[in-house]
């Protein structure tokens, strides 16, 4: 349970300020070019191997949401790597569904990561 508090101590506010950001600026997704969404693609895929290494546990808890953080960025980040030239996110209501839904699972992660309550 320790291992999942600290990661989501460290996950929770990351993903908080990563999706605010990315929602201020989604635009910046239209006109990217490839390199950049290549570079970005290589840093989610090794920060969800590296949460995945360390936190793969599929528990009916909380948790999971940890390792499922971890198998998303992962995902996203190879998609990322082998389509760098692909459409990405367009400003639109499915991309601030997306991106509210994420930064909602960043509050609880946060919440859970800094309560004192080992649960």
């Amino acid at each position: 349970m320790t291992n999942s508090k600290q990661l989501a101590a460290l996950i929770g506010p990351t993903v908080m300020v990563l999706t605010a950001s990315e929602a201020i600026n989604l635009r910046i997704w239209e006109v990217n070019i490839a390199p950049v969404t290549y570079l970005n693609g290589t840093i989610l895929f090794v920060v969800g191997l590296a949460i995945i290494l360390v936190h793969n546990c599929w528990m009916r808890s909380w948790p999971v949401l940890v390792t499922l953080t971890g198998w998303f960025a992962l995902l996203l980040g190879l998609f990322r790597m082998f389509a760098p030239q692909a459409q990405q996110a367009g400003q639109n209501f499915a991309a601030y569904a997306v991106l509210g839904t994420l930064f909602a699972m960043g509050v609880f992660l946060t919440f859970k990561g800094y309560s004192r309550k080992n649960d």
